[in-house]
């Protein structure tokens, strides 16, 4: 029972939860965190090796606003990824970005599009969005398959947007939309 109704009720799904970053989460987030092929399709913000040091910044809220939702994902009582949205401002406020990471040894099985079929809808919901998007570099298609399987259309993209790892890459842009707040998400 959540006891405050001002408090939204979190994505639950198959073999997870989403709940708030908690500080007993650094080992299990350095565990998880700490491997290139995790580092290597998300933002520089998301190093590797991943520290110890860069697990508190991040808890201490230096590296991610949690004024937003930035979650967890939690399976098996230890945090092994993360999920969270970005509002726009301005005339970009009926919109946000999202994106996510999920620990190596948990890939393959499904989890992540679990995940992101939950915090989709509710995250459009929460924040009265009329569009979600994520961009996805182009080195990583199971992110894009996570997407596609999720209902989110791939809109173009971003041609030699990042350079990471001594080299120029392509962002593609995905996207989900509605035209009207009561429209289902």
């Amino acid at each position: 029972m959540n006891a405050d109704p001002a408090t939204p009720v979190l994505p639950q799904g198959a073999g997870f939860a989403l709940r708030p970053w908690r500080g007993d989460d650094l080992d299990s987030l350095v565990e998880y965190a700490d491997n290139a092929e995790v580092s290597r399709g998300l933002s520089d913000r998301f190093p590797y090796p991943y520290t110890r040091q860069d697990g508190e910044r991040f808890l201490e809220g230096q590296v991610v606003d949690f004024a937003h939702p930035v979650f967890a994902i939690e399976v098996g009582g230890r945090a092994v990824g993360g999920i969270g949205a970005h509002p726009g401002r301005g005339e970009r406020a009926h919109g946000a970005e999202f994106g996510y990471w999920l620990g190596r040894p948990l890939w393959g099985a499904g989890l992540m599009t679990r995940v992101v079929a939950a915090f989709a809808p509710w995250a459009m919901r929460q924040l009265a969005l009329y569009r979600l998007h994520a961009t996805v570099l182009d080195e990583n298609p199971a992110s894009a398959r996570v997407l596609l399987k999720n209902g989110f259309e791939e809109e173009g993209v971003q041609r030699c947007a990042v350079y990471k790892h001594g080299r120029v890459h392509d962002l593609r842009v995905f996207a989900k939309v509605r035209r009207s707040l009561q429209d289902a998400t």
